[in-house]
């Protein structure tokens, strides 16, 4: 006898109507239990809705481009009624109920540590450095010959200097329009390539020597486990070490998420690491993703005089941010795009003479010069031999940790992108510091009451805490203060008066819980609103404490302010 089962979105953290990104299975598939369903999109990671029993699929209940949220059916499956049904699986990390058995090797050892730190990006030299200076004798593996990770070397830093001269360009531009103007700008790309660089090269030198001056010893290969208390790292020229530690740190990040169908081996296909390299100038050029990461990088190559179309499989840009912030970011960025097309997925590409020809799901081609897949990124957990030293590994590559950084293996953390939403830099680098000082027995743990996110586009998006959207579907009474910089002297001065500061107040208590902020030099502001929400500001502590003037920080206190009702920058709140 058989019976019906509905396979259900787990829980996803603090993620809602999160699209669908692929279908991994038709009807009539057999599927077994952990095999995936469908693939979703939150943010700048994906994960994977398993099966939780053996059995065939009857009925698909999405399509690519629904939005999902936990408890909603993705897939009807007739299974035995003998076959065995496995828990829910959770996007966030969660304890496993069978953790791996760990091997047991006798292996003579190359290196002998206390701690272990595998992947050096800024999560993983952040604790190694953090376990030095608590004493203990640290190996840091890296896969790469420079420290700094994705982040430092093909990430953050070097995406930076690029929107950072992007930034420049457009105010040169700008500069018309108050009675002074410059020639048009003559691009070199490979002085932009060298500076880029150099930016990279003075921030990897100086860990360097930080790993030097501390005694920590870097070993550049590709690591795995071969028990809880040993690691064989393949060297860079193919020979092979073995390091013996007491305890070990995994800070192995994430990468890129490929899309089978496009043509890779064309260089006109490029991730976020080959668009950084600047290989070209298009004039046209496809940006597959409306995240964070691909729009960044559309306003680098709108500056450098490309004109822009992005495919976002989901009905919003920049999912995460509210949206009152990003319909600012569109109307000042509606100039740099040809179209936006919301809704819509690519679904087969051709690498043509004339250029990289897609294929929407709309069954609509076009043909680009240059085609940016940015997806999301995936975790490296499956790449580590994990369970040979006892780790639990979940379906979709995450490690769980607890509070601590700990994996279900005591002597044994994690940190970063591996462990979970949101994969952030900053927040591997808090979770790097309290990795080491648990593994040093200190009582340290990880229980940020928010994590801030930026977009370092034109203008920048900033926020931090809970979002309008989160406290609606949590049910939290919030009430808000909102700021418009058109009412701010210094916003004016510099020609950028689009943007707003707004401030969430919880109703009972009246301390903030979050923020928002669109803007130039937003994410340089927010900082101001994360410490107020960890250190329990309310709206008077904000409002009362004397602000520069005149500057784009004092929206924050203005905002608070404003929600008192007590601004004398905005004309007179109405009486409640």
């Amino acid at each position: 006898m058989s019976q019906i089962i509905a396979a259900k979105v787990p829980d996803i953290g603090d993620y809602h109507d999160v699209p669908v990104i692929d279908i991994c299975v038709q009807v009539g598939d057999s599927v077994k239990v952990d095999d995936a369903l469908v693939t979703l999109e939150s943010d700048k990671a994906t994960m994977d809705v398993p099966s939780s029993v053996a059995g065939v699929v009857k009925e698909i209940k999405v399509q690519l481009g629904d939005k999902v949220s936990e408890g909603t059916v993705v897939v009807v499956i007739e299974a035995a009624a003998t076959a065995d049904v496995a828990p829910a699986a959770s996007a966030a990390p969660t304890p496993a109920v069978v953790a791996p058995t760990a091997a047991a090797v006798d292996v003579a050892a190359d290196l002998d540590c206390e701690m272990l730190v595998l992947g050096a990006g800024p999560g993983g030299y952040s604790a190694a450095f953090r376990s030095a200076d608590l004493g203990m004798k640290t190996v840091l593996v890296e896969r790469y010959s420079t420290l700094g990770g994705v982040c430092l070397n093909v990430g953050c830093i070097p995406s930076k200097a690029l929107l950072h001269i992007a930034g420049v360009m457009e105010e040169a531009l700008h500069m018309s329009d108050c009675g002074v103007s410059f020639g048009a700008p003559s691009i070199d790309l490979d002085k932009l390539r060298a500076h880029k660089n150099k930016v990279v090269g003075k921030l990897t030198t100086g860990l360097a020597g930080m790993a030097k001056g501390r005694k920590v010893e870097a070993v550049q290969g590709v690591g795995q486990f071969l028990d809880p208390h040993h690691l064989e790292i393949v060297l860079a020229d193919g020979g092979k070490k073995v390091v013996r530690f007491a305890k070990a740190i995994i800070a192995a990040g994430s990468q890129p998420v490929a899309l089978p169908f496009m043509p890779y081996d064309d260089p006109r296909v490029v991730d976020s690491t080959g668009a950084l390299e600047l290989r070209q100038l298009p004039k046209r050029m496809l940006v597959i993703g409306g995240g964070i990461i691909g729009l960044e990088m559309a306003v680098v190559y709108s500056s450098l005089g490309a004109r822009i179309t992005v495919v976002e499989l989901g009905g919003v840009l920049m999912p995460g941010a509210d949206r009152d912030l990003v319909k600012v970011w569109e109307k000042h960025n509606a100039k740099r795009f040809d179209r936006i097309l919301l809704n819509t997925g690519v679904i087969a590409a051709t690498a043509k003479e004339d250029g990289i020809e897609v294929t929407y799901s709309t069954n609509e081609q076009e043909c680009f010069d240059l085609v940016l897949v940015a997806v999301g990124r995936s975790p490296n957990g499956k790449k580590l031999a994990a369970d040979k030293a006892g780790v639990v590994v979940n379906e979709r590559g995450f490690i769980p940790v607890d509070a601590r950084m700990r994996t279900n293996v005591p002597h044994i953390h994690a940190i970063g992108d591996i462990v979970g939403q949101p994969m952030l830099a900053h927040k591997g680098v808090h979770e790097g510091h309290v990795a080491a000082e648990a593994a040093h027995g200190g009582k340290r743990c990880f229980d940020a009451l928010q994590i801030p996110s930026v977009a370092y586009t034109d203008p920048e998006i900033a926020w931090a805490g809970k979002t309008e959207e989160q406290c609606k579907a949590e049910g939290i009474k919030y009430g808000k203060g909102l700021f418009p910089w058109a009412a701010s002297g210094r916003a004016l001065a510099n020609g950028r008066e689009e943007g707003f500061t707004k401030l969430l107040f919880d109703e009972e208590s009246h301390r903030v819980i979050g923020g928002g902020i669109v803007g130039t030099h937003a994410g340089d502001l927010i900082g101001e609103v994360c410490l107020a929400i960890e250190m329990g500001c309310d709206a008077a502590d904000i409002g009362h404490t004397i602000h520069p003037h005149p500057t784009l920080g004092e929206s924050v206190g203005m905002a608070a302010e404003a929600y008192k009702g007590v601004c004398t920058d905005l004309p007179a709140a109405r009486k409640k």
